[in-house]
């Protein structure tokens, strides 16, 4: 399967099988098009804007994540994509140039900012948003910049979101935006991921994924791919 075949998504059966076909599979429309659940998915299956309703493509989320262990998050310029558990490593090793956060850190390539929430994470993982948050302090009156290095952690692939979870009102019905519970990819995918993620050169992990996208992507340009895969 391609992004360019003529294809809906109408069920979450329908989406698990995509990304396990594909490997890579945005949530919104981006610069490529017709690369995303949004332009593929299935009339009532997306968010309607005008009646406020909640449509299952956002409920797919966490049983998607949970069913298939694919990795999703903020990982296509600050845009949600999920990866499938057998791409992942090398989009990892690629977006982190082969190191791991403490190396990245030791070498001058990430903020004390960035490593004090990085460590916080760990501490907690998996955590809620919103307890991660409260727990370091981040918020009206505590620390800034939370959402920038949630996000900037997320492409370089040193989190993902591991799970959505609702509130629930008295008799226990669940409603409005599911909450991002963040871990690392070495604590969602266990040892697996660390034997894995480093096993080739992030050259030759780039290599392979771009040669994934021009297998699924046939319309977009090779620079096209470059381009959004920085």
């Amino acid at each position: 399967m391609t992004f360019s075949d003529d294809f809906t998504i109408g069920s979450m059966q329908e989406l698990t099988d995509l990304i396990d076909q594909v490997g890579f599979v945005p949530f919104f429309m981006n610069e490529i098009e017709g690369f995303s659940i949004e332009e593929h998915i299935a009339d009532g299956c997306w968010y309607d804007d005008a009646n406020e309703n909640f449509w299952p493509a956002w409920e797919w989320k966490g049983p998607v994540i949970r069913h298939m262990k694919c990795a999703y998050g903020k990982f296509l310029r600050g845009k949600a994509m999920y990866v499938s558990a057998e791409w992942f490593p090398d989009f990892a090793n690629f977006r982190r140039d082969g190191y791991d956060f403490d190396a990245r850190y030791d070498d001058g390539l990430a903020s004390f900012y960035d490593k004090e929430l990085f460590e916080l994470l760990q501490e907690n993982e998996p955590v809620l948003s919103k307890r991660l948050k409260q727990i370091g302090d981040y918020g009206k009156g505590g620390k800034k910049g939370f959402d920038t290095m949630i996000t900037r952690l997320q492409k370089l692939c040193y989190v993902l979101t591991g799970d959505f979870q609702y509130a629930t009102d008295r008799y226990g019905n669940a409603y409005g935006w599911g909450i991002a519970v963040y871990e690392t990819p070495e604590h969602f995918f266990g040892s697996q991921f660390g034997r894995k993620v480093y096993r080739r050169t992030p050259e030759e992990s780039y290599a392979r994924i771009v040669k994934q996208f021009q297998k699924i992507l046939p319309d977009a340009g090779t620079e096209q791919i470059r381009r959004i895969l920085r």
